[in-house]
């Protein structure tokens, strides 16, 4: 394929989509001359039911004589995963939300046949409130500003002449056709981006040291890894919009003087695994990658390495050692991988969501993508919004954005009007953000001078329900699990932090066991081998910063304000309340509450009672309380 050929194939594409992408295109009557069923098929929407929607759908439009008029088309991931699985009715722009199979029917017969959208199944504001059809009227749409995120949910991800409808492939045939190798890193360098798999490093600075490596063999690596709790972006992108990694790295390579690419990605993403085997076939088909791509010298491969989905394999260097076939394992720096990486060649590595950045700054320019967000954090950051909030999923917003914009009017609030603690962000290598920072904006350096990160991007919130000291234990105890084992103020630093945090939460903790912390935290941070191991205490830190008094509750008082920790926890009955119903002894695994004598009430032997919680869950009549 030559660029004019793609360019004749991009006119033809966008043509054939664009009835899809119109929001009011009408006929004569008033009535649209053919509709598109967008039916969601990430993960999220999957994982809910998404194939049953489809196959009733699919029934219903045969059984009415309508699959001639009506086209379905499953996309990646539409963002909103508590709002799955979701239909979008184009070109009305009317979105669905919690579908069933059972609905199929009046979404046919109702909507298709007799233009009467369904309003039970559209999206409200509150529980009294009009439903809302269009997803651009929705605060958790019409708030973001998608560039990753761009075509994910509007093509169908296994279709490459979606994406190229989309531009696709379009900045790899300006730099192909137009741009040299260096104009293409100044331009990346213009547009200020850092790297968003965690440390922040600018992507221009990296490729230009790839470049100015000696030697002929280069290669260039997508980090797919993504093992931070609660993170899915680089899985979402992967599923919904494959091609566009692929064009990124091929841009890459270009640049920095590389033939030849890896993506590495978990075991755990066999959806994002099939659709990446599927892109690279069509890219590789289409003359998109391959020896002499678009008819020019540039010629650039790409392989898919799958990971068994170890922590530390998110670390460069161990990364590496995993493409190689070798055990995961981080080693020191210098080298830096950009002298000394893929069999000892000059090796460069991005993760998805930056890749996914740079073909829109190749078409668009460094300057308009440095115009967004703020001066030294440019762009997008897409986040995970997940946790104890109304509206959880993915997220683009320009950085700088704050976190009180991203949970309150974006994530909608906190759920059964409970009151917003704090925010994790970054992962186990990041920190929690109290409320006193709600108006904090969100980017590298702001979040670093309270003892966070950006991070990949998980955002776990938390409400007035989460124990601070239990959050930081369970951070430490993935990190334990996690660690390789190579280093000792890893090995063993992570195991002290946990049985510390622990003894704390058992409520055997003294005053000395928080200096201990600070001690082996600051071991841990100057000591370790890689970075994982030296940002490992940062939720350890961050929770011993802005959270002390929990922990000192949990020290002094031997309670926990929470009332998340077991051991802290003394489970009462109140006579006044308790109906004598029974239910509370009957599930009692160590037959611990029996009936006061001459009443039909109930009691506790706080000598038995191991704070399961049971009787507290089974109670009816809120007898049963938690002191």
């Amino acid at each position: 394929m030559t660029p004019s050929e793609l360019e004749q194939l991009q006119k033809r594409a966008a043509e054939a989509l664009a009835l899809r992408l119109q929001k009011h295109a009408v006929k004569g009557n008033g009535k649209p001359a053919r509709r598109v069923l967008l039916i969601c098929a990430g993960g999220a929407c999957i994982s809910c039911g998404e194939a049953p929607v489809w196959a009733a759908l699919e029934k219903e439009l045969v059984r009415n004589n309508l699959q001639d008029t009506v086209q379905m088309v499953q996309t990646g991931c539409m963002s909103a995963c508590d709002m799955g699985p979701i239909v979008i009715v184009r070109p009305d722009n009317v979105l669905y939300q919690h579908v069933k199979p059972e609905d199929a029917g009046r979404i046919v017969q109702q909507h298709m046949l007799r233009d009467e959208p369904v309003r039970d199944l559209m999206w409200r504001p509150g529980p009294k409130a009009e439903p809302v059809a269009s997803p651009d009227e929705i605060p958790f749409f019409s708030k973001q500003v998608k560039i990753v995120l761009e075509t994910c949910g509007i093509i169908d991800p296994e279709n490459i002449e979606e994406y190229i409808a989309m531009e696709g492939y379009q900045a790899l045939a300006k730099a192909l056709t137009s741009m040299t190798p260096q104009q293409v890193i100044d331009e990346v360098k213009t547009s200020g981006i850092r790297g968003r798999g965690g440390a922040g490093f600018p992507t221009g600075t990296k490729w230009q040291m790839l470049r100015n490596a000696k030697g002929d063999e280069k290669y260039i690596i997508c980090n797919a890894d993504e093992g931070d709790p609660g993170a899915f972006m680089d899985r979402s992108v992967l599923e919904g919009d494959p091609h566009r990694v692929l064009e990124a790295m091929a841009l890459a390579g270009y640049a920095a003087g590389a033939s030849k690419g890896f993506v590495y990605v978990r075991a755990e993403y066999p959806l994002a695994i099939r659709r990446l085997q599927i892109a690279l076939e069509q890219a590789r088909r289409y003359g998109l990658l391959g020896r002499r791509i678009l008819g020019t010298d540039f010629s650039f491969g790409i392989e898919i390495r799958v990971g068994a989905g170890a922590f530390v394999c998110g670390e460069e260097t161990a990364l590496m050692a995993s493409v190689q076939g070798k055990r995961g394992m981080p080693r020191p720096r210098p080298p830096f991988p950009t002298d000394a990486g893929i069999n000892d060649k000059p090796t460069s590595i991005n993760n998805v969501e930056t890749f996914a950045s740079i073909p829109a700054i190749i078409r668009r320019g460094g300057a308009w993508y440095a115009s967004i967000g703020t001066p030294k954090s440019t762009g997008t950051k897409v986040f995970a919004l997940a946790g104890k909030v109304n509206n959880t999923g993915l997220v683009e917003v320009p950085m700088g954005t704050t976190l009180r914009e991203l949970v309150f009017e974006i994530g909608g609030g906190i759920p059964n009007g409970k009151a917003f603690k704090a925010a994790q962000t970054g992962g186990p290598s990041g920190g929690c953000i109290p409320a006193a920072h709600l108006d904090l904006p969100l980017d590298f350096d702001s979040l670093q001078q309270i003892g966070s990160i950006v991070g990949s991007g998980g955002l776990v919130v938390m409400d007035e329900d989460s124990c601070m000291v239990d959050v930081a234990k369970f951070f430490m105890d993935f990190c334990v699990d996690e660690s390789c084992g190579k280093c000792p103020p890893c090995r063993v630093g992570t195991k002290q932090i946990y049985r510390t945090l622990h003894k704390i939460c058992e409520g055997k903790g003294t005053e000395e066991d928080l200096k201990i912390l600070d001690d082996l935290c600051d071991v841990l941070r100057s000591s370790s081998l890689c970075g994982l191991g030296q940002t490992a205490p940062n939720p350890t830190m961050s929770t011993l910063r802005h959270f002390r008094d929990e922990y000192e509750a949990h020290i002094k008082n031997h309670k926990c304000p929470a009332k998340v920790c077991k051991s802290l926890i003394r489970y009462v009955i109140t006579t006044a309340k308790c109906t004598g119903c029974s239910l509370c002894a009957r599930n009692c695994p160590t037959s611990a509450i029996s009936r006061v004598e001459g009443q039909k009430k109930y009691i506790i032997d706080q000598a038995k009672c191991i704070h399961c919680g049971k009787c507290f869950e089974v109670c009816h009549f809120a007898a049963v309380a938690r002191d």
